[in-house]
């Protein structure tokens, strides 16, 4: 298996079982729409954000900035943007 279809397993097991139902709804819907379109590096940023705990990415995700915990990036961008439709 190569290293690219290795993290976006890991992504995609860890973004639907988190055991907070609001983040495994947002988080599994975001990947689906986005993990094919990240190079490697994107992947890797994603993993870390998702390596979180789901309080630290909820309080992140409903706060109007960018914090410490979570790094600015183009994944965590899309990420504080994305709404579920």
């Amino acid at each position: 298996m190569k290293k690219i279809d290795s993290i976006k397993k890991k992504i995609r097991y860890r973004a639907e079982y988190r055991g907070f139902k609001e983040m495994d709804l947002l988080l599994s819907k975001f990947v689906k729409k986005y993990i094919n379109t990240f190079n490697y590096n994107e992947l890797l940023d994603l993993y870390e954000i998702l390596e979180k705990d789901d309080d630290i990415l909820f309080k992140w995700y409903s706060a109007n900035s960018f914090s410490e915990v979570i790094s600015e990036t183009k994944v965590s961008k899309l990420l504080k943007n994305f709404k579920i439709d």
